[in-house]
């Protein structure tokens, strides 16, 4: 009984000698098993992510189509709410003209432009049937903007001022110089048979005369931005920055003899 208590002593000494010992090399096993273990965990995670992308790829995929598709829907819900809302100013400012012209005038979209004269040349959708005949006078809440050149029975045909084939005679409204406005398929004007000595300045509006039959007499046409001299030395004309923009109409008034 003795030896059996003298052996399990012994045992238990050797036992908690061998555990202090290891506890006591603890300090310096610990960097070395950290560092044993730290690739094959950062290899597991990085597994693990890949797998769990590899898993969640197609419900991820599906996910953001279906995003792109709601944001395209919303984009072009806005665009078409922001195109109604220019649209409705543009109207307004067309109507509130209307009332307020001495004319008799007749409201139209652009329809189309010319296939031969895309610059200057566009299709309204009002005609005959509307009373439009050519040689009607066709302005914008700007100024004026060209002149019907054919009717049909429901579309017409418009010049754009900026078309050389139409002229209108025109003064200056400050100094009362007068002088005959063509197109120059630009997006200017020019003023031209004005004396070398015109009264005629940078910023001068310039509007019709009244001398063109069919155009009424106050018709904004444009401002003047620059003044040249004729090769010859004996006249000089005027640049004309237009005072309705003929590449961006959609909607016009039509007079109506």
């Amino acid at each position: 009984m003795f030896k059996l208590i003298k052996k399990n002593l012994i045992l238990s000494l050797v036992t908690a000698s061998l555990i202090l010992f290891l506890a006591s090399l603890v300090p310096y096993l610990r960097p070395a098993v950290i560092n044993t273990l730290k690739s094959p965990l950062t290899l597991l995670a990085f597994i693990g992510r890949e797998a769990n992308a590899l898993i969640f790829y197609h419900h991820n995929f599906i996910q953001n189509e279906r995003l792109k598709n709601e944001i395209g829907l919303l984009q072009q819900k806005l665009n078409t709410s922001n195109e109604i809302n220019l649209e409705n100013t543009r109207l307004k400012s067309l109507l509130s003209l209307k009332k307020e012209s001495p004319y008799k005038v007749i409201a139209a979209k652009v329809i189309a432009r010319g296939p031969d004269n895309w610059s200057s040349v566009i299709i309204i959708n009002k005609g005959r049937y509307n009373g439009i005949k050519s040689g009607c006078v066709v302005i914008s809440y700007s100024g004026l903007l060209g002149r019907v050149i054919e009717s049909a029975e429901r579309v017409s045909e418009v010049m754009l001022i900026n078309d050389p084939n139409l002229s209108v005679s025109a003064l200056d409204q400050r100094s009362r110089q007068e002088g005959l406005v063509s197109g120059t398929l630009g997006n200017s004007l020019i003023m031209k048979y004005l004396p070398k000595d015109a009264d005629i300045n940078v910023n001068d509006n310039i509007i019709t005369s009244g001398l063109t039959p069919a155009y009424p007499k106050g018709l904004m046409i444009g401002t003047v931005v620059d003044i040249g001299e004729e090769f010859s030395g004996l006249s000089k004309y005027a640049i004309i920055r237009p005072a309705a923009n003929p590449s961006n109409v959609e909607e016009v008034l039509i007079i109506i003899p």
